[in-house]
């Protein structure tokens, strides 16, 4: 009798055992599958929500872009002429600049700094889109053939700049990490836009006269207006976007 008790002992044992270890796995499976819908849900989170207004807002600074293509903005203001260093006779219009200047890269700045980093993106590539397969909205005329044209660096340069300028500002809107923003972005804009008209310049066997008459007319003293304006735009975003946010 006593080896049947033990016997049944030890098979009650392991039935408990058993249940245990059931038990164990069960928990652990539920607590797997929490942790697995808490990251779906932060996933989904983190997805692109296309609401009616965003959209609308996506579609507007798009056609902002084109707006800004075809807008010449006449600058005229002081400067210090360097014959006037250089001792030679001077008169009052050499201390008079005048500048026709289009201000599609302050644009492209003011969008990431209202839509962020990923709708910009998205706006800028579908300003892009449509202007190489459906309307010619860029300065010389669109199509897909506008990819051979010397100035099509620059656009396609808005994606990255953007990509940049988005991730810097998704820190904060300081003075600070503003300029720094501008800074990359503008110098982004300009360093591939310059290495794409040299890369076809070389191509096309254009010489090297045109490559520096081209640099001076898209990225000469135009830089420093687009650092200033960029920065300006960027300000005027970070309260536009307090607000639209606070209504859509």
């Amino acid at each position: 009798m006593s080896d049947e008790n033990e016997i049944r002992d030890e098979l009650n044992h392991s039935e408990t055992e058993e249940q245990n270890n059931l038990q164990t796995v069960k928990v652990k499976k539920s607590r797997i599958k929490k942790v697995k819908t808490k990251e779906k849900k932060k996933k989904k989170k983190k997805g692109i929500h296309l609401g009616i207004g965003t959209l609308m807002l996506i579609f507007f600074c798009s056609f902002l872009i084109v707006v800004a293509t075809f807008l010449q903005l006449n600058i005229t203001h002081m400067i210090v002429p360097i014959k006037f260093w250089t001792g030679k006779p001077t008169t009052i219009n050499d201390f008079v600049y005048s500048i026709k200047y289009i201000p599609q890269i302050p644009i492209i700045m003011f969008i990431v700094g209202l839509l962020g980093r990923r709708l910009g993106f998205i706006s800028i590539l579908l300003y892009i889109i449509a202007g190489l397969f459906f309307v010619p909205v860029f300065a010389l005329g669109g199509g897909w053939r506008y990819i051979f044209e010397y100035s099509f660096g620059y656009i396609f340069a808005y994606l990255p700049a953007a990509i940049l300028v988005g991730t810097i500002l998704k820190k904060d809107y300081s003075y600070k990490n503003v300029a720094k923003a501008v800074f990359i972005g503008v110098l982004t804009i300009h360093a591939i836009g310059l290495l794409y008209m040299t890369g076809l310049a070389y191509l096309k066997h254009a010489g090297w006269g045109f490559v520096c008459a081209w640099t001076e007319a898209q990225s000469g003293i135009k830089i420093l207006y687009d650092f200033v304006f960029s920065y300006l735009a960027v300000l005027v975003a970070k309260y536009a976007r307090i607000i639209l946010w606070f209504y859509l």
